[in-house]
């Protein structure tokens, strides 16, 4: 067969890695000269800015003839990395978007060479046994105790969520229930709760308070004694890591409280759950393993490129809603022969197999690897509290339970705030997000980077300190 152009070259094949290695070495050229004319956390000018250096660059996207595959990949790529919000440098911190390891990243093209689609097992051979095993191995850290868990890989926690109140809503229930799932949950929930509910047309969810950041256990048992004396079933929803402060329910005395009261529990540990990789912390998610349904998260706190979520469950009957059915994909005649039946373990059809870097980086670095990363980047929170917390010029809204940091000028008001993180954002000094408590607006400072070092985190206050009005 003929070698293809490079411009029609495929990935795969015996060929795919020879045409593959020319154009990476230009891939990883345009990333360093990108990364070099950002030189910061973003770009600066803001997004008019920004969208101008695009359209200088990359227009027109579809002439009548083509630059050539090399320009066009130095082009764009170096154009995307220059114009980047960068979440490997240390003032890139405003939100729960973490900077990748090169191992995973690696892993990740193999995935996007061989394109395998994990929707049947005849297009995913060895990706779908890969997948299992690795998912079994996740949901046997939230599930110790079980005797088969097993988990769903997804796009994050909104799919996750979204797939345990499908769950619930489907479970057992009452003989003739008269109403339908009623959700409860903190007002410090994540907003895909609320959409879940909204998707799948069930009542709004009972949104509790949650003044001090997290769910009372009184309030919730108020709740669910009036809500559990109707005839339809209850989902009480808990949060391990909340996205405004990281703050993390009482988990053992809600999953009490949802046995008392005959109410399905579920842990939305999006950002938390990868404590259970560490010795160190891995306390503070006590109680997660009585949930039915528990949302994982590993492009948060584990490290890994977007996407990397999961929904770990206690056995594999809990997913027994999903099963589906297609011919063309699971026909029965072919699942009784032994093929393995893909299609109920995920809501979506084509999908990648995004397991592939979390195995990779499972094998690689081993719990006790993982579990150190996430001590460093907790003892880095930490370390940006006490700077805080000894500085004269600033208020430190609490100690952080996880890596995210609350903090403002003394003196500031909301107004000045926003104007403050805007500031940081349009010169491209830093990257800070925003949290609105009880007690005001306070600027957001969420560690991912297990490589940030005191200096940095002392720059990034400078930073602030330069840009607070007088």
């Amino acid at each position: 067969m003929p070698v293809a152009p490079a411009g029609t070259a495929l990935a795969g094949g015996t060929d795919g890695p020879r045409a593959l290695r020319p154009l990476l070495d230009i891939v990883l050229d345009a990333l360093t000269t990108g990364a070099q004319d950002r030189s910061g956390p973003l770009p600066p000018g803001g997004p008019n800015a920004v969208a101008r250096t695009v359209r200088d660059a990359c227009l027109p996207l579809l002439p009548e003839q083509g630059a050539g595959p090399h320009a066009a990949l130095r082009t764009l790529v170096h154009t995307l990395a220059a114009g980047a919000a960068d979440p490997a440098d240390p003032h890139c911190a405003a939100h729960l978007h973490c900077p990748p390891l090169a191992l995973a990243t690696a892993a990740d093209l193999a995935a996007s060479a061989l394109n395998p689609s994990m929707d049947s097992w005849d297009q995913a051979p060895a990706a779908s046994e890969l997948e299992a095993l690795t998912a079994r191995a996740l949901a046997g850290l939230v599930y110790p105790a079980a005797t088969a868990p097993d988990a769903l890989v997804t796009t994050g926690g909104t799919e996750s969520n979204q797939l345990a109140v499908l769950l619930a809503r489907e479970a057992p229930r009452p003989a003739h229930p008269t109403e339908p799932l009623r959700i409860v949950c903190g007002a410090n929930a994540h907003h895909s709760i609320h959409r879940a509910a909204w998707l799948l047309g069930l009542p709004e969810p009972v949104t509790l308070p949650t003044p001090d950041g997290t769910l009372d256990p009184a309030t919730v048992h108020t709740c669910l004694a009036e809500l559990t004396g109707r005839t339809g079933p209850v989902l009480l929803t808990a949060t391990a890591g909340t996205t405004d402060a990281g703050a993390i329910d009482p988990l053992p005395a809600l999953a009490d409280l949802a046995d008392q009261h005959g109410a399905r529990f579920h842990v939305d540990a999006s950002y938390g759950g990868p404590l259970l990789f560490s010795d160190t912390h891995r306390s503070v998610l006590t109680g997660l393993t009585r949930a039915h349904t528990v949302t994982l998260d590993l492009h948060k706190l584990g490290w890994q490129p977007v996407a990397a979520g999961l929904l770990a469950v206690p056995a594999p009957a809990t997913l027994t809603p999903l099963a589906h059915q297609a011919d063309y994909l699971n026909a029965d005649d072919d699942t009784e022969a032994g093929l393995p039946d893909l299609l109920g373990r995920s809501l979506r059809t084509t999908r990648r197999p995004d397991i592939l870097k979390i195995a990779v980086t499972l094998k690689a670095l081993g719990r006790q690897g993982l579990g150190d990363l996430i001590d460093r980047t907790l003892a880095a929170a930490r370390t940006f509290a006490d700077l805080i917390d000894a500085h004269p010029g600033y208020e430190l809204h609490s100690r952080p339970t996880l890596t995210t940091v609350l903090f403002r000028p003394i003196g500031a008001d909301d107004t000045a705030l926003a104007a403050i993180r805007r500031s940081l954002l349009i010169e491209g000094h830093a990257v800070l997000g925003r949290a609105t408590t009880p007690t005001g607006l306070w600027l957001k400072a969420t560690l991912l980077n297990p490589h940030t070092q005191p200096g940095d985190l002392t720059h990034l206050l400078k930073l602030v300190e330069g840009h607070t009005p007088r």
